[in-house]
Formats: structure tokens, sequence, C-alpha cells
């Protein structure tokens, strides 16, 4: 088992380097010069090389990468953000307590929705429940994120008047925060609930027509502990599996639903650091964002070899 952890945690080191790396580079070669819009068209020469040298723009850039990582390592800094003239690390700080429950809250709607409806319509191949599965599902996946988030905004915020349309209060008050949360967070769920629903489908059925399965029932073990103690720990681990590289897909795709429900989350932050052409903010996302993807990779290595531990010793 330590060798396991050993072999992953390396692996998660040397792609969060690469990751880090990958930010600095191509957002090194992004058209616009930093300093040019901090001090403005009209400054003088000397007031530009000052800041370029403030910005460490005057160095090589393999010092200024091992410089920049070097912070972010030893210190969490991510430099000063050109447009907001605040830490990067504290704008960043604060989006994340708006992303990141989104991203878990949406997470929790599709297991919740897709997991039960995938696993039932396998226990009855071809019926009815089974057709409406997959044919729901056809459809959730169908739907852009977006356009779902419109039509929930149109219906249950303007039409209905039951969640608001847009905005987030801040966490003083938590139920009114996860109120705000709610449409967003179904918007999210949705597609990615009708992913887990026909993949849950797909890899129950699979289970239950192995041998092992059908030995158990020809025994007379009953059909809740067939499904139960046999079936669903084996259909889950590609499940699982599925489900935390998702969440993974679910912090990329709240940077659009943030936007459309006027969430101040990373993904405002991102589009914000874009328009501006303020590269320590866009680098700090884009950090932060690889970042959280290789650690739910990583967690994802772990909870398959817990639940699979074949897994270890390959």
């Amino acid at each position: 088992m330590w060798g396991y952890l050993v072999l992953r945690g390396v692996g998660f080191l040397v792609t969060l380097f690469l990751a880090c790396f990958a930010v600095f580079a191509l957002l090194s070669v992004v058209p616009g010069d930093p300093a040019r819009l901090v001090v403005g068209p009209e400054a003088s020469e000397a007031a530009y090389q000052a800041v370029r040298a403030r910005l460490n723009l005057d160095l090589p850039w393999p010092v200024r990468f091992g410089q920049w990582l070097g912070r972010i390592v030893t210190r969490g800094d991510f430099g000063q953000s050109l447009s907001l003239n605040l830490p990067v690390s504290d704008l960043l700080a604060g989006a994340l307590t708006v992303t990141v429950p989104l991203a878990l809250l949406a997470m929790a709607l599709a297991i919740l929705i897709g997991l039960p409806l995938g696993m039932i319509a396998a226990t009855r191949p071809g019926g009815l429940l089974d057709l409406l599965t997959v044919g729901i599902a056809q459809i959730g996946l169908a739907l852009p994120e977006f356009w779902l988030g419109i039509l929930l905004v149109g219906f249950f915020a303007v039409r209905l008047g039951a969640f608001p349309a847009g905005g987030f209060p801040g966490w003083q008050v938590p139920g009114g925060a996860l109120y705000h949360l709610v449409l967003p967070a179904f918007a999210l769920a949705l597609p990615r609930a009708a992913y887990l629903a026909r993949m849950a489908r797909a890899t129950m059925a699979d289970v239950l027509s192995a041998g092992y399965i059908q030995t158990a029932r020809g025994k007379g073990v009953p059909e809740l502990s067939v499904l139960g103690r046999h079936a669903l720990k084996n259909a889950l681990i590609p499940v699982i599996t599925t489900a935390g590289l998702t969440l993974g897909r679910l912090l990329a795709g709240a940077i659009v639903i943030e936007n459309l429900f006027y969430l101040p989350g990373v993904g405002r932050l991102a589009l914000a650091a874009v328009r501006a052409r303020d590269l320590p903010l866009l680098s700090g996302v884009g950090v932060t964002v690889a970042g959280l993807l290789v650690a739910l990779s990583f967690a994802v290595d772990l909870v398959y070899g817990v639940l699979d531990p074949r897994i270890r010793y390959r």
C-alpha cells in the first residue's frame, strides 16, 4: 500500500509541476505587455522600465519561472493583480468560497439523481424505466449548460419567482447563500447526472451478467442481497472514478455558469483577468484550477486503490 501511495504521490507532484510550467509558458507568449498596461501609453520610458523591473519582466524566463514557482510553493504568493491592485491569493481565496461549494453541490445533485436511476434501470433491461432513463440521459447529454441555465432562470426565477435569478449574498447567512446556488448547481448537475446514469446503468448491467452473480442467484440468494452485497460494490468502482473526474469538469464548467448567474467565483475572476490582460491574476487562476484538477485525479486514484486492491499490486 505504501508503495502505491508513494508512486501516486510522485506522479501527483510531477503532474502539478508540469501544469504550473504549462500555465507560465502559455501566459508568457500571450500578446500584450503587462508593464505597459500598468503605466499606461503616456508614461515615460523610465517609469515603464521601473515597472518592468518590479514585475521581473527584465529577467530571463527560466529565472522568472523559478522565482514565481518558489513564491507559490513557499508563501502561497501569486503576486499582485495588475487591474485590481490586490493580492491574487486573497482574490482566489474569496472566489473559491463560491466555486468549490457550487461544484460540490452540483456533484451531490448529479450523484443523487443519476446513480439511482442508472442502477435501477440496469435491473430491468429493456423495461419501461430503462427506456425512459436512456432517453432522458440522451437528452440531458445534449443540453448545453448555459442554455439549461437560461431555461431554469426563465421558469423558476422569472415566471415562478421561486429562486433568485443571480447574485450571491455571501456566507454570512449560509441558508441564503445555498439558496442562491441551487439554480446554477442544477444547471451544472443535470448533464452530469445524465452521464452518470448512463455509466451506472452500463456498469451495473455488465456486473449483473457476470458468472458469480448468476451463481449467487442459482443458490437462492435473495435478489436484494445479490444487488447490495455482490453487484453494487463492483459496479460502483468505475462510477466513482467517473464521478471524481466529473467533479473536475464541474470546476471548469462553472466558468460559464458563474458569469450567467453573476456569481463571484473563479469563473468570473478568470473572465475579468482575460479582459484586463491581468497576467498575474490569470496565472493564479490557471495554477489554482490546474492544482484542483490534479488533486482530484490523485484522490480518485487513491479511492480506486481502496475499492479495488488489485490496482495496488499492478
